[in-house]
């Protein structure tokens, strides 16, 4: 618990700055709450902008909060110096002794309830300017869109970061909250992605929409990897042009075969025959089977093709196209008839 929080409990605070901040603290480590503490305290920090702004920089101080090791203080304090780390060259023949004492007698440590507190020159700076919070990671997410305002200029650094999937009002508060009023009036940039990177270059950001694209990333949130890697073969193979159209495939993956680092016919027979669990492969027999002419066979049968990923082939039964542009839920109702 941050009890140097405890100066905000009576002012009127914003949710998504309480919210961001709470992120940010439950990433630090001991040390570093101590350092945040320490240093809130010493420049007697209560509004959550600055507070935000601390844990950006508080990295740089240095807080002693016992003095009977004073190697591991100096070894602390060197790497609070160069920006927390150290080789570990530099930390042998560091005199980590040397370095506390030479540190406590200058005299320049603050007391605060957390510690002795050195800044080292620490400045705060604005990194978080009120409005546009800086992007930060705080949970593994699919995709990270940097919106901005097509009134900015394309560089502009008034960006609203979103790691979707998201909860529709979170998305819209975060709209409002960059005063942006009309969804033409939105610029996206795919700024990271957990997804295969077939479907990364099929995105065109100039013509997605937020929705879909959280639709999309709500659809792969929580795939396994070798379904992701099944989906960029099926992408390859399909073509899709949207998000839309992606999140479609995502949810008919089941209407495909896909055949994992799988590159010839004589691959592809192999694997039928020997993992696909569709036959009782026999080792015995191994040079009686012709793996080349039996996955030329299927191949031949199949709406299927070789991709970097493996052998994919589509098994609906109705098309590729009525699959990714969702006809497999209009078919579903006819409790299977279609078929």
């Amino acid at each position: 618990f941050f009890s140097v929080l405890k100066r905000t409990e009576m002012l009127t605070v914003n949710v998504e700055e309480l919210n961001y901040l709470a992120k940010r603290l439950e990433s630090f480590d001991t040390g570093e709450a101590a350092q945040f503490q320490a240093m809130a305290h010493k420049l007697e920090l209560f509004e959550l902008k600055d507070l935000i702004n601390l844990t950006f920089r508080c990295q740089q101080a240095t807080v002693i909060t016992d003095f009977s090791d004073l190697a591991a203080i100096g070894r602390d304090h060197y790497m609070n110096l160069h920006g927390g780390s150290a080789s570990v060259d530099e930390l042998n023949a560091l005199d980590g002794k040397g370095t506390a004492r030479q540190l406590i007698e200058s005299g320049s440590g603050t007391i605060t309830p957390y510690g002795v507190v050195f800044d080292n020159g620490m400045k705060l700076e604005q990194v978080y300017d009120g409005r546009f919070f800086p992007c930060y990671y705080y949970e593994p997410n699919v995709i990270t869109v940097a919106v901005t305002s097509k009134a900015e200029p394309e560089g502009t650094e008034h960006i609203t970061w979103l790691h979707l999937p998201m909860i529709q009002e979170e998305i819209d508060r975060a709209i409002r909250r960059a005063s942006i009023t009309d969804p033409k009036e939105i610029r996206l940039r795919l700024e990271d992605s957990q997804l295969p990177n077939e479907v990364d270059i099929l995105l065109d950001m100039e013509y997605e929409t937020l929705s879909d694209l959280n639709e999309l990333a709500e659809a792969t949130d929580g795939l396994s990897n070798v379904d992701m890697e099944k989906l960029g073969a099926v992408v390859m193979l399909a073509e899709p042009k949207s998000a839309a159209q992606i999140k479609n495939l995502v949810e008919s993956l089941d209407l495909f075969d896909f055949a994992p680092g799988v590159h010839t016919p004589q691959d592809y027979g192999k694997y039928m025959i020997q993992q696909s669990g569709r036959f009782e492969y026999d080792e015995n027999l191994d040079a009686f089977y012709d793996y080349e002419k039996y996955g030329t066979e299927r191949m031949n049968a199949e709406d299927g093709m070789f991709t970097d990923r493996g052998y994919i082939a589509y098994k609906g039964y109705y098309s590729m196209e009525e699959a990714m542009n969702g006809g497999q839920s209009n078919h579903m109702v006819l409790g299977g008839l279609s078929r």
